[in-house]
């Protein structure tokens, strides 16, 4: 008489015996986060190389800024989503030129101006692309960033790497500390020669004159004086465009 072979069960269930691209367990493990950051950029990268889009226009401020809220609020929302528009319609992102989208609106994919600038460019029936990232209270991504083209980062560092690759100009409207973040990291990146130079616009001057005093940065010595000419302010979507267009006619 043969003995009855117990069954692999306990095997089948161990966490080892996991196929290990299938097992968060795994793949959420500290040794693994280097994997993690390796994913975080691939995703993004390779879909974004699919769709073809070769250089964006990134558009950063508070995702506190309401269009029905206070009248200074609606004006930014609506200055926002005109510019995305108009870039959106008279570059490359609506047209592309042998499957390759230029100037594509990106943003971190919230509300507030994010919202609008994404806003405008949906208007003008052009791709945008939002980077949004995994917060402790849940940002849900705006409903104007193209579907296909809507990111959910977790580490900050990857989706800012993202934002800045790409990036053919900035334009930074009103914000608090995400938008200081995420602006002074590229000033910083085209300061030290880490990134090719590109228009970078500070929107409604008398806002940031007020927030921070560039002048004081050159009297201290710890700026100098020519690296303010990497800034420019605007106080209408049509004059950002002017700029953007006559640096990027300067460095064709």
């Amino acid at each position: 008489m043969t003995d009855t072979k117990p069954l692999p069960t306990a095997q089948m269930a161990s966490a080892t015996y996991r196929v290990p691209a299938l097992d968060q367990d795994f793949i959420l493990g500290d040794a693994q986060r280097g994997l993690r950051f390796q994913m975080e950029y691939e995703k993004a990268e390779q879909t974004l190389r699919n769709w073809g889009v070769r250089s964006t226009v990134v558009v950063f401020g508070s995702a506190r800024v309401r269009e029905d809220g206070p009248p200074k609020d609606q004006r930014r929302y609506a200055e926002a989503r005109r510019l995305a528009r108009i870039i959106s319609e008279q570059d490359g992102a609506l047209s592309p030129k042998s499957g390759i989208r230029d100037n594509v609106i990106a943003t971190g994919g919230g509300p507030g101006i994010m919202e609008a600038a994404n806003r405008g460019a949906h208007d003008a029936g052009a791709p945008t692309i939002g980077f949004n990232i995994t917060l402790p209270h849940e940002q849900q991504p705006n409903a104007y960033t193209t579907p296909e083209l809507t990111f959910q980062f977790h580490y900050f560092s990857m989706r800012k790497m993202h934002l800045a690759m790409r990036a053919n100009a900035l334009v930074v409207f009103p914000g608090g500390f995400g938008t200081f973040d995420e602006s002074f990291e590229i000033l910083t990146l085209v300061q030290t020669g880490k990134m090719p130079p590109v228009p970078i616009i500070f929107f409604e001057e008398a806002y940031w004159r007020k927030i921070i005093n560039f002048d004081a940065l050159v009297e201290e010595g710890v700026i100098a004086a020519k690296d303010l000419d990497l800034i420019d302010f605007v106080d209408t979507a049509e004059d950002a465009w002017a700029i953007i267009q006559k640096k990027q006619r300067a460095k064709s």
